[in-house]
């Protein structure tokens, strides 16, 4: 996660969608980078509503957006699936090394996922909460030019970034029942991912209710 205090911007870092390149060319410019650990690096919108917010709303503004970048549903699972087959946790229950990308899904869909399959969701992740904290500027890893014309007007500058911690390739064979079976399983995924305009704008997810409010 990136503060930038004079340019009035949060940019939250969305796991498997080219935060660490990002982090790397601008954290430079940020008055805060949150590099470790990995919970507060990638502190997804109810934890930097709850822990970050009260602090850049008192001390820099309680007006600042909120950027993020998300992946389209099916290119993420597969870097989390890639990611999953380096050598360091080859052998351990986090390990993808022995499976193929269709039971990798198939296991993500399980009402209980097993251990290398528990990568959560970006619509989770990006889930507007209910005082009305939200990611104001969302684009698509696929825009990278859309993203990068935004950063660089916003924050004055130009930028250059260079791939970092890319995983390793390797084929991404997905059955038709296998997805259809996301699509349907996590429809608030695919129904956000295909929300996302030009310029950041997009259709964000309703904030989901406690358990007990009013319907």
């Amino acid at each position: 996660m990136l503060v930038f205090s004079k340019a009035n911007l949060v940019f939250l870092s969305v796991p498997k969608t080219g935060s660490t390149a990002y982090q790397a060319a601008l954290a430079p410019l940020a008055a805060i980078a949150v590099t470790s650990p990995p919970e507060l690096k990638h502190a997804p919108v109810f934890r930097y509503n709850r822990f970050f917010r009260p602090m850049i709303e008192r001390f820099i503004s309680a007006d600042v957006d909120v950027l993020a970048v998300m992946r389209e549903p099916i290119s993420w699972l597969g870097s989390w699936y890639r990611y999953r087959q380096r050598s360091a946790i080859q052998g351990t229950p986090n390990g993808t090394h022995d499976i193929s990308f269709d039971d990798f899904v198939s296991a993500y869909c399980m009402g209980k996922q097993p251990g290398f399959a528990a990568v959560g969701a970006q619509s989770k992740f990006l889930e507007p909460q209910r005082n009305g904290t939200r990611v104001t500027h969302l684009f698509r890893y696929e825009d990278q030019p859309g993203l990068m014309r935004f950063l660089e007007n916003r924050l004055e500058t130009r930028i250059r970034t260079a791939p970092l911690n890319a995983s390793p390739a390797r084929p991404l064979e997905l059955s038709a029942r296998t997805e259809a079976r996301l699509r349907r399983k996590f429809a608030s995924d695919f129904a956000l991912w295909n929300g996302i305009g030009e310029g950041g704008q997009y259709c964000p997810l309703p904030a989901r209710p406690k358990p007990g409010d009013d319907d």
